[in-house]
């Protein structure tokens, strides 16, 4: 759900995808407030998420299966990520040809991703087509080939991508970031794989990624569009009810480094990548909300926010800085990256630790904490507009516990933030002394603590 947020390039593109929705993306979910979300169970027992639309002749359908890429076995990272892009390569009769000629003749969209907590589909498909589209993605869900010419297509797409990333200074940034923040968690290890392990998978690996990843424990489903809670519960017992009930077991709680710390790589160039982590905090933490608002004055998505101003306008040392609260299944993280010259990364990392301290010791003030609500409040994203997106977030709102009128009632939950409250979390969270540096370039005149 849910790298469209700059805190993505702090962990990596392997790991992007899993801050590309869940908490981050309801941020913004007021786009739809008057949406009635009706909560429903299929007469197999599939529970699901449904807005009704009838304006338009077609459905969305996210679905999202607990697990994702940290189900991986030690020895076969990269394993649900590989399998993942063979879904859609060929199902049941049909190769990878035969299936997309299918799927474009129903003018039908699938999507297939993995990300470190789940793997996820996304379905559109026009009223009149239902009844077939939904067949052949039942196909690729149940019944996929895994054909060894597709394998080895989807394969090679890989690992030029792993190569790709092994010369890019901010996936090099990311992936050691989140080495040094998860260690020996799975949450620390390559979430896509390395070019060893993705090349030595079988076919058996990728089967039995499948049989661990897609299965009814841990699912998640919401709709929005051209159908009725009845004709719902009777989709999802035709597409899914033919899952197994469990698949692998889900990781244990990560354990986040959380001492003060500077590392430094070294990387060929006229730029350094300065990425940043630290503790974070939980969804359902009682300051959560405080948090939000105080993770936007010091690095959210306007160009007034403190890091911003510090390290853009009054410094001229990067062309934007972000930073943002991340939840995952098991840690929380406030992570951020910059760009920067290599010889102006020393000056931008103490900048950044001193941006990072001013606001855990004094907190915000009025101007600031009014501009931060009325951005939160106010902002309604295009990009969560329509039926696609309603029901991508319908899953993270279930993944995260949320009731069905949360929509209703976040902003109200921002408003009722303090300076006062903000002050308490800033001093929580923004501790200097659990903030960890890393930077990523060449003669950059740093030296680092480990």
């Amino acid at each position: 759900m849910t790298g469209f947020l700059a805190v993505g390039a702090a962990f990596g593109a392997s790991a992007r995808k899993a801050l590309m929705g869940l908490g981050l993306a309801l941020l913004a979910c007021p786009v739809w407030a008057e949406a009635e979300i009706q909560a429903i169970t299929s007469p197999g027992g599939i529970k699901a998420w449904l807005v009704e639309d009838h304006g338009i002749p077609f459905t969305a359908l996210s679905i999202r299966f607990q697990g994702g890429t940290s189900i991986d076995a030690v020895d076969k990272r990269g394993a649900t990520n590989l399998m993942m892009g063979l879904i859609e390569e060929g199902a049941g009769d049909l190769d990878a040809q035969g299936f997309a000629a299918a799927r474009d003749g129903l003018a039908a969209e699938f999507r297939f991703s993995a990300d470190l907590d789940g793997v996820s589909v996304r379905a559109r498909f026009l009223t009149e087509n239902s009844a077939e589209s939904l067949e052949l993605l039942r196909q690729a869900l149940i019944s996929p080939r895994f054909d060894a010419d597709a394998v080895e297509r989807v394969r090679g797409q890989v690992l030029a991508n792993l190569r790709s990333e092994a010369k890019d200074p901010g996936s090099i940034a990311g992936d050691a970031l989140r080495v040094r923040m998860f260690g020996k968690h799975v949450y620390g290890l390559p979430a896509d794989g390395t070019v060893d392990s993705v090349t030595a998978l079988t076919r058996e690996d990728i089967v039995a990624a499948h049989q661990a990843a897609m299965t009814r424990s841990g699912l998640t489903v919401a709709a929005a569009g051209d159908i009725t809670a009845d004709q719902l519960g009777a989709m999802l017992d035709g597409l899914l009810g033919a899952l197994p009930e469990t698949g692998a077991d889900l990781p244990g709680r990560a354990e986040i480094a959380a001492a003060q710390g500077l590392k430094v790589v070294a990387f060929p160039g006229p730029q350094a990548v300065v990425t940043f982590a630290a503790p974070g905090i939980r969804f359902d933490d009682p300051d959560y909300f405080a948090a939000v608002v105080m993770n936007e004055i010091l690095g959210g998505d306007r160009f007034g926010s403190r890091l911003m101003a510090e390290l853009r306008e009054n410094r001229g040392l990067t062309y934007g800085a972000r930073a943002s609260l991340s939840v995952f299944d098991q840690a929380e993280i406030i992570s951020g990256s910059f760009s920067t010259g290599a010889d102006t990364a020393g000056q931008a990392v103490e900048v950044l630790r001193e941006t990072w301290a001013k606001m855990a010791a004094e907190g915000v003030s009025d101007e600031e904490l009014n501009l931060a609500k009325r951005y939160l409040t106010g902002s309604y994203p295009l990009r969560f507009d329509g039926n696609g997106a309603i029901a991508g977030i319908m899953v993270g709102m279930q993944v995260l516990g949320l009731s069905p009128d949360y929509p209703k009632t976040r902003n109200a939950l921002v408003e009722a933030v303090t300076a006062q409250d903000v002050a308490r979390v800033a001093a929580r969270l923004l501790d200097p002394g659990k903030l960890f540096v890393m930077v990523v370039g060449q003669d950059t005149g740093l030296v680092g603590t480990e």
